[in-house]
């Protein structure tokens, strides 16, 4: 819907919605103090500026035009930085028409009481619509790029569209807290990031020096050690300068960040918890490994199919699910490689239904010198699968070249 109406507005635009959906009013007070930060006014009304009853959010322009529906969003859209992947997504053709037509089945397939719309609770499909749209945006945007430069854009759109998925089911926060969890922090806990009730201590010194030397390692790792591998093992230096990389990114940078808002009294955990420590693989995957993902597939794949397909299948399937996220970020730049990291997370799955079996308690899987020793070589082992040697030598061994 585009219109025009001869009122001139306050700000950039009045937008108009429903009070007695709750689903409109649920969505109108989480977004409520991010349209008054570019000047846009949230008006409750039982029928919009032509007077008509409302069928769909309408917004009112200075300039006296009327949007509805999708119309309005992507024209707020574009206010907003982050929001450029919306309108990328509506600029390709045929695509606006599409997401009206899925804005219309929305409002038309809510249940009415009483002429008056209603949903019991939040809808779940707009926090997992950017999990699927963004890769194949970033995919499509880099598809004539180096692939080094493709993996970072693909990895980048999950790593938002599961920060979207994670915020949009926490609570709602200030403006400049919730972009900080967005830009600033690694990690997808949004419910105790953005939940100013949790006052961490401040840290200890010894856990900055700890962060300051695995962020070192990985710096000496990658220009200290990698650059001198002779050039005829380039799978050598690959391996070892993405160690070097995830030394300095997931092991030293992300904690130091996470330390720097601990010190600001804001709760964050490190997303790395001393893997090498871990006494099972149980504990490897579910509390010392890339906890921010993590927590994610628990929350969002395991706990809603364990309740429908039980535990073994859901474990299989969220390890499925990790397969799947990383094929997307390793073996579609790599052109190649295709279904190994999907194995590797499968075997994973398999590893730890065994551990948790009949025969791994009798064999003692999950404690002592048995459980670690078991964790290390299932974890390690197989890792050729998951970073296997098309992406190291036709993604990981160009970005290198591109930093050495």
């Amino acid at each position: 819907m585009n219109t025009e109406l001869s009122d001139i507005t306050i700000g950039n635009g009045r937008v108009f919605f429903d009070p007695d959906c709750p689903l409109c009013a649920s969505l109108a007070a989480r977004f409520r103090p991010i349209l008054r930060s570019r000047r846009f006014s949230l008006l409750p009304a039982l029928s919009g500026p032509l007077g008509v009853p409302l069928r769909e959010m309408l917004l009112l322009t200075p300039d006296g035009r009327i949007y509805g529906g999708a119309d309005a969003i992507l024209h707020i859209a574009g206010y907003f930085w982050w929001a450029f992947s919306l309108r990328l997504l509506a600029g390709i053709p045929g695509m606006r028409e599409r997401l009206r037509s899925l804005y219309r089945w929305i409002a038309a397939h809510r249940r009415c009481i009483g002429g008056r719309c209603a949903l019991p609770r939040r809808p779940h499909w707009p926090g997992w619509l950017p999990l699927p749209a963004l890769p194949v945006l970033a995919f499509a945007a880099t598809a004539r790029a180096p692939a080094w430069l493709d993996m970072w854009a693909i990895a980048g759109a999950i790593f938002l569209g599961c920060k979207w998925l994670s915020w949009w089911e926490g609570p709602r926060a200030p403006l400049g807290r919730t972009l900080a969890y967005f830009i600033l922090w690694p990690g997808m806990d949004a419910a105790t990031f953005l939940d100013s009730r949790n006052v961490p201590a401040a840290p200890a010194l010894a856990e900055w020096l700890l962060a300051s030397a695995k962020t070192a390692l990985g710096a000496v790792l990658i220009w200290g050690v990698a650059s001198r591998v002779p050039g005829s093992e380039p799978l050598l230096a690959g391996w070892i300068g993405m160690a070097g990389l995830i030394f300095l990114l997931h092991f030293g940078t992300f904690h130091l960040a996470a330390l720097g808002w601990q010190r600001l009294g804001i709760q964050a955990e490190p997303i790395m918890c001393a893997p090498i420590a871990a006494r099972s693989l149980g504990d490897f995957w579910g509390r010392r490994w890339n906890r921010g993902f993590n927590n994610l597939a628990q929350r969002f794949v395991f706990r809603p199919l364990r309740r429908r397909v039980g535990a073994p299948a859901a474990t299989l399937l969220a390890f499925l699910a990790s397969g799947v996220v990383h094929e997307a970020a390793i073996s579609i730049p790599a052109r190649g490689g295709y279904g190994l990291p999907t194995f590797y997370f499968l075997a994973q799955g398999a590893g730890l239904l065994l551990e948790r079996s009949r025969l791994g308690r009798r064999l003692g899987l999950r404690r002592g010198v048995a459980g670690r020793v078991y964790a290390l070589i299932v974890a390690a082992a197989p890792a050729y699968w998951l970073f296997h040697p098309l992406f190291v030598a036709r993604v990981i061994r160009p970005f290198l070249e591109v930093l050495l």
